[in-house]
């Protein structure tokens, strides 16, 4: 496998095997919150910038996919834990399924989806952010979810 280019990375894929329910405890959908997720040492932290778009994605066996949409708020910061990114998300009224993901033409080749239990950060090529976008824009409340969904 390349080692992944700037140019490559249209949107970051940040991991949780929790509801986001249990990420930021009365989180309501449409609604921003500012948070620090953990990410695994590379040399892709190297590429993370601030207002990049990011995603939350729910791994697991329960409502995997799409859970939240936003961008990287700041650099990546080390400290005694390991790497970690800030970002700022705002919580989707309904997620993007990964069976819907899988199904799609262009999408189904996402990193994300291939190797489940791959590197955190993952990413998403500009076609496969279209094809996420295209299904957050579809549902409710979508067009509170700000910039980085344009």
């Amino acid at each position: 496998m390349r080692r992944l280019a700037p140019g490559d990375v249209a949107c970051w894929v940040l991991k949780t095997g929790l509801p986001p329910a249990d990420v930021v405890p009365g989180w309501r959908p449409g609604i921003s919150h500012d948070l620090v997720r953990c990410v695994r040492p590379s040399y892709r932290l190297d590429l993370m910038e601030a207002g990049q778009p990011v995603l939350l994605w729910r791994s697991g066996r329960n409502e995997p996919g799409v859970h939240a949409v936003g961008a990287i708020a700041g650099p990546v910061v080390h400290d005694a834990d390991g790497p970690a990114v800030p970002v700022r998300l705002t919580l989707l009224v309904e997620p993007v399924a990964r069976a819907e993901l899988l199904a799609d033409p262009v999408a189904h080749e996402a990193e994300v989806l291939r190797m489940p239990a791959g590197s955190n950060p993952s990413w998403l090529s500009r076609p496969q952010y279209d094809a996420v976008l295209a299904r957050v824009r579809a549902g409710a409340g979508a067009a509170r979810l700000g910039p980085w969904t344009s």
